[in-house]
């Protein structure tokens, strides 16, 4: 299923473009080479300055489809457009000035920081990778990104395990923040952290999306958080993407039968507003060879067989 996925009458550039992204893994051991499809023919576009939820079960691709879009993780095949480049198919050499321009920030805020290096060498090390100045100037540019994300100049000879989990988060994005970048995936940055610091990184995302004009990818699977911070949603399962549509929308008229058991599936406090046990999806129901976007309200498409719409 090819194609892309929203051509609308929006005038915003778009800076990222998925067109057809698969990532197979293999099974190691098997005489028959069967692979693993993470993600199987995705595609979308984020505009500049906006946030792209991306959603769907533990297991379904989204962290997979992220990480190949920064190219943690080669591509099996698909092209990956930033900024008119497709960078799908570059070598590393290449890669480099788009690492500066693409940034990420991680669901474990203590295992994607080294632990060997205190918080002044973490986030000036990109700096020094992509050359932003001398000692002098990487060194005050660290403090400055260090009072953003709201700790002190004194933390900066500090070590990642002398830190609180939203700490360690709040030096992750000082350090994906330190180069500039047009892009940030935020991989599940908030599955880690108490509630109460979830609001308050959420509310650092926002207000440095404003200041510095960011696109963000946003990956989660807690929907309520989604539908705050993002723009519109894509939702996936079982390493494909069934239905993208803006956020609001997408709550109010769910249309894949895996979006309404997704969204059925949110708890709710209240014994009179909910009653009964929310809908189970079939796997009769999944997304199958046949099936192809159709949008359905401006914005809003859906993967399904046009018999059935």
């Amino acid at each position: 299923m090819n194609g892309n996925i929203g051509e609308t009458a929006d005038n915003r550039e778009v800076l990222l473009n998925v067109r057809g992204l698969k990532k197979y893994f293999p099974i190691r051991g098997d005489q028959r080479k069967s692979v693993v499809k993470a993600v199987d023919d995705v595609s979308f576009h984020i505009r500049r300055g906006e946030t792209f939820g991306l959603v769907g079960e533990s297991g379904c691709g989204k962290s997979t489809t992220g990480r190949s879009i920064v190219r943690l993780h080669d591509v099996t095949e698909g092209s990956i457009e930033f900024g008119g480049v497709d960078v799908a198919r570059m070598s590393e050499r290449q890669l480099k000035p788009f690492r500066q321009r693409m940034q990420a920030i991680f669901q474990d805020p203590y295992s994607s920081l080294n632990p060997g290096m205190n918080v002044l060498q973490i986030i000036s090390e990109p700096m020094e990778i992509h050359r932003f100045g001398s000692r002098t100037e990487i060194r005050e540019r660290t403090l400055d990104f260090l009072e953003r994300v709201g700790l002190k100049a004194a933390h900066a000879e500090r070590y990642p395990h002398e830190f609180s989990g939203g700490q360690r988060q709040r030096i992750g994005i000082a350090r994906a923040l330190s180069v500039n970048p047009e892009f940030i995936l935020c991989d599940e940055p908030l599955s880690a952290l108490d509630v109460s610091v979830q609001a308050q990184v959420v509310n650092m995302l926002e207000d440095f999306q404003a200041e510095f004009g960011l696109t963000y990818l946003f990956i989660a699977h807690d929907l309520s958080m989604v539908r705050h911070i993002s723009d519109r949603i894509g939702v996936m399962y079982k390493g494909r993407l069934v239905e993208v549509a803006p956020s609001e929308e997408l709550y109010r008229n769910p249309a894949h039968p895996y979006t309404r058991a997704l969204l059925a599936a949110i708890p709710v406090p209240d014994p009179k507003v909910r009653q009964g046990m929310p809908p189970i999806y079939s796997e009769s129901e999944e997304c199958g060879e046949r099936e192809e976007w159709i949008e359905i309200a401006p914005e809003h498409f859906v993967s399904a067989r046009r018999d059935r719409i």
